[in-house]
């Protein structure tokens, strides 16, 4: 069974790249252990089917995790998670999709006409407020 399957969700509406969402939502799963070492990744046509998208789009995403060692694709034997990454690589992960999130974000209330100092001090009050904390059912749809 394709361990992707259900996992990857596409934002077409998104300034972001598909292939770099693709890419981020992969590395999101290897570091929170839901692809591990050794785990076979479905074929780029695979993929592309499933996704309903061009597989030039999943082999450009396939092309840049390979790039930075997190999987490898072996002609005639499949594409693999080739590293697990360690402490420091997961903390570096998880800090850029932090900073990715935070410019999405202060990209969007630019577009509704907010400041970033203004989207900044939203953020402090919601996160002060309490309100920021995922609700069991939020929980359970993050996983």
């Amino acid at each position: 069974m394709n361990p992707l399957s259900g996992k990857i969700n596409l934002d077409f509406r998104s300034s972001e790249p598909i292939y770099l969402q693709i890419a981020q939502q992969i590395q999101q799963l290897v570091m929170k252990g839901d692809l591990k070492l050794g785990d076979q990744l479905p074929t780029v046509r695979e993929m592309a089917t499933e996704l309903r998208i061009n597989f030039n789009t999943v082999s450009r995403a396939y092309r840049l995790l390979d790039e930075t060692r997190l999987i490898s694709t072996q002609r005639g034997r499949g594409t693999y998670i080739w590293e697990e990454p360690d402490e420091a690589m997961k903390q570096k992960l998880r800090q850029k999709g932090l900073e990715e999130l935070a410019l999405r974000y202060l990209k969007e209330a630019g577009k509704l006409g907010y400041t970033p100092a203004e989207a900044i001090e939203t953020l402090k009050q919601l996160a002060q407020s309490g309100q920021t904390s995922l609700s069991d059912e939020d929980q359970q749809e993050e996983r």
